[in-house]
């Protein structure tokens, strides 16, 4: 992974009232027309990027100590870092991962903290480097943006409070120009949020693409949730982090249908299962045999069915299947069971099953797949793995049919960082993946 340019601070994150962020902004701007040797500093005419933030695990690490850079809402490599210095001080095992109970901690020691001036000196902070590679960092290198935050909290609703801040990535090309990023903190409840919807969206810079990153469960009756959908080109979602992934998805594909427009992270990262997919029918003598495809096994990582779900639904779009049943059979594998008709309304039959094995970087990846007929005639029976376990397993479930295997070779640039940049630079309705999540949606309804 190529590292992000380093960020030059203009203006650390400073309180101010709604009513001044724009004019606080404007201020930023001026004061930096010409700053050391000439240099300029510009804000970016390229895009608005709204975070809805399910929690506030950065700004509790910042007033603690741990943490020091753009409170942006994005959980990259420097945030976890920060996150594992707070779970050494405090007694958890060091996973960069911040769990209920651990974030419940660290308001415990915010509340203390704010009676005790000298807290975050006793403990080892994290410091930002500077040229970590953050995904704030990677949007600001590509793509320097106006990016809006909003931090959902607990408690009582006492309003909403504002910070503006700037940062600009510097290039080693020695420009004396710099164009930078603002960032906009919003932090209220829910409801405090909602009220403030109006303004949110007069945030968002008009006649430039405006983009809503949704990191919490897509609700469509909260009027915030409605709102920022009605002002955005796309909404951002990765399902690999869905508490409820059949429900979430489904909440989804009834979103879709009903005309938002949404992009998945985590459907880009099925790309090259489902190349492969694709090429082990390409051969002419192959082709023919892809009808006689009539059972379909799936495993993937324990816990998260979303990337499976949705590879299932691609694959039943492309092949014209219509789902007839869904069921849930459970077990150490977490069995699911789909039923399918092709269009000369023969049987299909799907397997899924969650693999209990150590949790990947992306919950709930693929592990292999096998394509196969219960015609032992037929020439179709495909095995595509990402572990050699993988296909032994499924080699073996093949039976006496023998069965073209391909091993998928690992992509490095499934990272959220990576993934989210590249999906900043386009926007639009994906027909693919509208038509997927189509039968994906469709089964899940079946569920009921």
């Amino acid at each position: 992974m190529t590292q992000s340019p380093p960020l030059l601070s203009l203006q650390s994150p400073k309180d101010v009232s709604l009513e001044e962020i724009e004019a606080e902004l404007n201020q930023i701007w001026q004061a930096n027309r010409t700053g050391e040797e000439g240099t300029v500093a510009t804000r970016a005419t390229t895009f608005t990027m709204v975070i809805y933030e399910s929690e506030e695990t950065q700004q509790l690490l910042a007033a603690l100590g741990f943490y020091q850079g753009p409170i942006d809402g994005i959980i990259g490599s420097d945030t976890v870092e920060a996150i594992k210095a707070a779970q050494k001080a405090y007694g958890f095992e060091e996973t960069g991962n911040p769990t209920r109970e651990f974030l419940d901690r660290l308001r415990s020691a915010y509340q203390q903290a704010q009676q005790q001036a000298d807290f975050s000196n006793n403990h080892q902070k994290y410091v930002y480097d500077g040229d970590g590679s953050a995904i704030a960092d990677a949007i600001a290198a590509a793509n320097p943006c106006r990016i809006i935050t909003l931090y959902p909290t607990a408690g009582e609703d006492e309003g909403v409070s504002a910070q503006v801040s700037a940062y600009c990535p510097i290039q080693k090309q020695g420009s004396n120009s710099l164009v930078c990023c603002e960032y906009i903190n919003l932090t209220g409840t829910a409801e405090a949020l909602e009220r403030i919807g109006g303004m949110v969206s007069a945030l968002m810079v008009s006649e430039l693409p405006k983009f809503i990153w949704w990191k919490a469960t897509p609700n469509p009756e909260y009027g915030l949730f409605q709102r920022l959908s009605e002002y955005s080109d796309i909404i951002i979602i990765d399902s690999s982090t869905f508490a409820d992934p059949e429900g979430e998805l489904e909440c989804i594909g009834k979103l879709l249908s009903e005309g938002m427009i949404f992009a998945d992270l985590n459907w880009r990262r099925l790309a090259a299962w489902q190349e492969l997919t694709a090429e082990a029918f390409d051969p002419p003598e192959r082709r023919s045999a892809l009808n006689q495809v009539d059972r379909v096994t799936i495993d993937y990582e324990k816990g998260n069915p979303a990337q499976t779900l949705m590879f299932l639904g691609w694959l039943a779009s492309r092949l014209q299947w219509q789902p007839t049943s869904y069921e849930y059979e459970g077990g150490d594998y977490d069995i699911r069971r789909v039923k399918f008709v092709n269009d000369e309304q023969k049987e299909v039959e799907a397997e899924l099953a969650g693999i209990p094995t150590e949790a990947g970087e992306i919950p709930g990846d693929l592990i292999s797949l096998r394509l196969s007929s219960t015609n032992l005639e037929a020439d179709c029976c495909t095995v595509l793995c990402s572990e050699t376990t993988g296909c032994m397993r499924m080699e073996a479930g093949g039976g006496a049919q023998s069965c073209r295997i391909q091993q998928v070779t690992p992509l490095f640039d499934q990272k959220t960082e990576q993934l989210l940049t590249k999906q900043l630079q386009r926007w639009g309705r994906e027909v693919l993946y509208k038509e997927s999540m189509k039968l994906t949606y469709d089964m899940l309804k079946l569920r009921h």
